[in-house]
């Protein structure tokens, strides 16, 4: 039992006889300060970040510490929550008390408890998508006692600058939430553009994260882009109006299921004798996102232009060469062109039924 100090004050008079007999009404008075040594329950994490991958598993750690002077509880309450991207608001994970057990939303049959002692509150998420990525909340509430602590899940992946047909800077923030997702994607956090930045990446166009805030990486500083004075950085111009200022969005993306590959066809095609060909080879026209992951996380590598999804042509050097990307591995970009008359190859993508 955890021990609780009572300091007791007494205000005595050394004429005690005296004081009692001039003021008879007069009452000693008498302060109690009562001290608590330390919470009775508590949790913590072994490891604050977890890292793994789109389609893997991850656990995340939850671990509690409850005096053993507590009485046996059954209705100790575990509740997951994950913090949405502005930290204004939890969104519902998982919820046990007892034998009853929730999992919610898109978390639904994904998401358990790992249970490997009365004390885990460990939560294990199978089948991890992009959206999963983010910060997590345990919290147990043991009737007045309760304890909470908060863990990153990190995924491997690649962030990647993109801009529509339309051109740069036509992106408000939900557009841009529209444009990562229709290329395999999600909009990227300034922690993974962060670490982006940190492997190198430069680019000088403003772009949305997922926070709301609009910022950019530079590591070759020069006058376009904050002045060729400035230390290399990310350059953040704070959080924007999400629905009135439009720039271009940095999106994230991770390791598929399934085969991303250049199509070997006789011929040049159109983009829309593209999105055929590769249908009929059982597939579906790659988008961007799947080009970035196959370079990045896969090493692939291919020197011929071929269309994707979004009707922008590129392809991936992970070798640099002469005509082929000299400089720098990349995933080069021929930008947008016309769709019914300019001939490419084409990249398809095949997922794992």
């Amino acid at each position: 039992m955890i021990p609780v100090l009572i300091c007791v004050l007494i205000s005595l008079s050394v004429a005690d006889n005296d004081l009692d007999t001039l003021y008879p009404d007069l009452e000693h008075s008498r302060t109690i300060y009562v001290i608590e040594n330390g919470p009775r329950l508590s949790v913590v994490a072994e490891q604050s970040k977890v890292v793994s991958r789109r389609g893997g598993n991850a656990t995340l750690p939850c671990r509690i510490q409850r005096d053993q002077s507590l009485a046996p509880n059954r209705k100790m309450r575990i509740k997951w929550t994950k913090l949405t991207s502005d930290y204004l608001k939890e969104v519902d994970v998982f919820v046990a008390m007892d034998y009853h057990k929730r999992s919610y939303g898109r978390f639904h049959g994904r998401v358990h408890l790992q249970g490997s002692s009365p004390m885990d509150a460990s939560l294990v998420i199978t089948e991890i998508t992009l959206e999963d990525y983010g910060r997590y909340k345990c919290e147990v509430i043991d009737g007045l006692e309760d304890g909470t602590t908060v863990v990153s899940l990190d995924l491997e992946g690649v962030v990647f600058p993109y801009f529509p047909r339309l051109g740069r800077y036509n992106l408000n923030f939900y557009d841009a939430e529209r444009a990562c997702r229709d290329q395999d994607a999600i909009v990227a956090s300034f922690d993974q553009l962060y670490d982006a930045w940190r492997g190198g990446m430069d680019w000088c166009n403003a772009g949305w994260l997922n926070d709301g805030s609009v910022q950019y990486p530079i590591n070759t500083p020069r006058e376009p882009c904050g002045g060729k004075n400035t230390v290399p950085g990310i350059r953040n111009y704070g959080l924007r109006d999400k629905d009135k200022n439009h720039y271009d969005v940095f999106c994230f993306t991770s390791h598929y299921k399934g085969r991303f590959y250049y199509l070997i066809h006789p011929s040049k095609l159109t983009y829309d004798e593209a999105v055929r060909a590769c249908q009929k080879d059982g597939a579906q026209i790659a988008k961007v996102g799947q080009m970035y992951a196959a370079w990045k996380l896969l090493g692939y590598d291919r020197c011929d232009a071929g269309w994707l999804a979004d009707a922008s042509v590129r392809y991936p050097i992970s070798r640099p060469r002469r005509r082929c990307s000299p400089t720098e591995a990349a995933v080069r970009f021929s930008g947008f062109p016309d769709k019914k008359h300019k001939l490419y190859g084409v990249y398809c993508f095949k997922g794992n039924n």
